[in-house]
């Protein structure tokens, strides 16, 4: 039986890494759609809406195929859903200006966010406050303000996540800064003015996840196409990127495929990437994870 309603946030406080797929563009948000991904092998869909179409009507509809499409083999309700937001998390004024962003997504049922081009310590701050209603004061005032996220969603989100009113104002908030709470926010650190940061970035409090993008970190070094093997200034980035992760409790996010992906959790891997089902598998067995899909 699930015991939380985000499968995503279950399984990394088991100590399991999950596995996700999903592009930047092009993800069909539709509700049929919604009923077929609600038995996905992903223990999380990432729906890109940074480059991808800001669709909310389809998210709408693709959020609801999706309870009536589950629950999960794991007794969830649905899998993991978590966006890309298109605002950049280069300063908190963009964030601040751009959190209507951060509100229209919450308000479909999604269970977490994904802050790209992130640059700056108090952009994350913005971003987290963004996404946390202002009862919820886990945080606040140790590095973080209080939120500013608003009611009226709960008509659409309590159907998604199958709870009552006060129960999602309470669970809709950041883990793990939150223990008890449902919404897993991530990062992209993916450009060169945000290396001298990156320690601070990864201090700010309500983060789940981040990553080191290898693509947009290249480009913005002056790579044309994202070198293989990283360049060492990159795979210093990367290794940066893991350290404050690990020392802020944060999972960190790698690419992996079948032949690597034991190796990769091996080096403290969290949340893999690849959209390769035989990627997953081959972890889930590695870790002996007991949850079914």
């Amino acid at each position: 039986m699930a015991k939380r309603i985000n499968r995503a946030i279950e399984l990394l406080e088991q100590g399991q890494p999950v596995y996700y797929t999903g592009g930047h563009t092009g993800h069909v948000l539709t509700r049929e759609q919604g009923r077929k991904d609600a038995h996905i092998w992903a223990d999380y869909i990432n729906v890109g809406m940074e480059h991808g179409s800001f669709n909310l009507a389809g998210l709408d509809d693709y959020m609801q195929g999706m309870v009536e499409g589950g629950p999960t083999a794991s007794g969830h309700r649905t899998p993991t859903v978590i966006v890309e937001v298109p605002v950049e998390g280069a300063s908190a004024e963009i964030v601040h200006y751009n959190s209507w962003q951060c509100r229209q997504i919450l308000a479909r049922g999604v269970h977490g966010l994904l802050l790209c081009q992130t640059e700056t310590a108090e952009a994350v701050a913005a971003f987290v406050e963004a996404c946390r209603y202002p009862l919820n004061r886990i945080g606040v005032g140790a590095g973080l303000g209080a939120g500013r996220r608003g009611v009226g969603s709960e008509p659409t989100t309590t159907a998604v996540w199958g709870v009552e009113r006060a129960a999602y104002l309470q669970k809709a908030d950041p883990w793990p800064l939150n223990p008890e709470g449902e919404l897993l926010l991530g990062l992209k650190i993916e450009s060169a003015a945000a290396l001298p940061r990156i320690e601070e970035i990864l201090a700010v409090p309500g983060i789940g996840f981040a990553e080191m993008g290898p693509g947009d970190l290249s480009i913005s070094l002056g790579y044309l196409q994202c070198p293989d093997p990283l360049p060492p200034e990159m795979q210093e980035a990367s290794e940066r990127v893991k350290a404050a992760c690990q020392a802020n409790g944060v999972a960190f996010l790698q690419g992996a495929t079948p032949a690597n992906v034991t190796a990769q959790v091996d080096a403290g891997v969290r949340v893999i990437g690849g959209h390769n089902p035989e990627t997953a598998r081959a972890g889930r067995a590695y870790t002996k994870r007991q949850m079914p899909v």
